[in-house]
């Protein structure tokens, strides 16, 4: 069904399809509703390890979608409602707490960038391009929208970013660290799937474990804190560091089973 958010699965790889190729993806007020459910169906798959956003078609996500914005921008209540189910969409998947890569190709603009940056990892073909455009429209990034620019290509080119709106090239989009990978539009698919092998083949409750603590310091939480050791140390305590150090004196790969 086009014009809607999908869920699909593929052994331990969940793909959180956008699809509405006609309009490149952009997200409706009910794609934006949908988003956050389907998220949080991902996190409680104990079968998912990772998570893949991509589009449907030849782009990943053109934004917000205009032609809805006479009727979603009547009032100010109609504009508040529909700024917080974009935030809740853009949030849910931040929080996600397994692995989320988002697969890149075309036009990645807007709140699409918003939706990439809200992920772990960013893949990207060499036809993606990229542009922050609120203030063509007279408008600004959020707040969080805005932090994770910022993290992520450093103030002075954000700022650059979302005051000038211009188009970014795949080659520039990774010299700014906006995305971590480009390669070739047609090797893309492989190149995702070698780079989410060993996320999948690995120790569900330890890249739990460590997307949290990464994102703890990211967000500020002090040196040593007592939650982040306790974390550390009982990770000691799993199943699957046992299988993790016999299988390294056995000279075999792991077999990881804890979920």
């Amino acid at each position: 069904m086009s014009g809607a958010v999908r869920l699909l699965r593929q052994g331990a790889v969940a793909t959180l399809l956008l699809d509405q190729p006609a309009r490149r993806n952009a997200m409706t007020r009910a794609m934006w509703r949908t988003l956050p459910a389907l998220v949080a169906e991902a996190a409680r798959d104990a079968s998912v390890a990772v998570l893949r956003l991509e589009g449907a078609g030849g782009h990943f996500c053109g934004g917000a979608d205009i032609s809805e914005f006479a009727e979603t921008y009547a009032t100010l209540e109609n504009t508040t409602r529909a700024n917080a189910e974009i935030g809740a969409a853009v949030e849910a998947l931040a929080a996600f707490p397994k692995p989320a890569v988002a697969v890149i190709r075309g036009a990645c603009v807007g709140g699409g960038v918003a939706l990439a940056l809200a992920c772990d990892l960013r893949f990207a073909a060499d036809d993606a391009r990229f542009a922050v455009t609120p203030a063509k429209l007279g408008l600004i990034y959020s707040q969080a929208d805005a932090t994770r620019l910022m993290r992520a290509v450093g103030a002075a080119r954000a700022k650059d970013l979302l005051f000038t709106a211009r188009l970014v090239e795949a080659a520039e989009a990774l010299r700014i660290g906006l995305v971590e990978e480009v390669c070739a539009a047609e090797a893309l698919e492989d190149f995702v799937a070698q780079r989410i092998a060993p996320m999948v083949a690995g120790s569900r409750p330890a890249l739990r474990a460590i997307k949290a603590v990464a994102n703890a310091i990211e967000d500020g939480a002090e040196w040593e804190s007592a939650e982040l050791r306790t974390m550390f140390d009982e990770a000691f305590a799993g199943d699957d560091f046992r299988e993790g150090y016999e299988a390294f004196l056995a000279k075999r790969a792991p077999v990881f089973r804890a979920r």
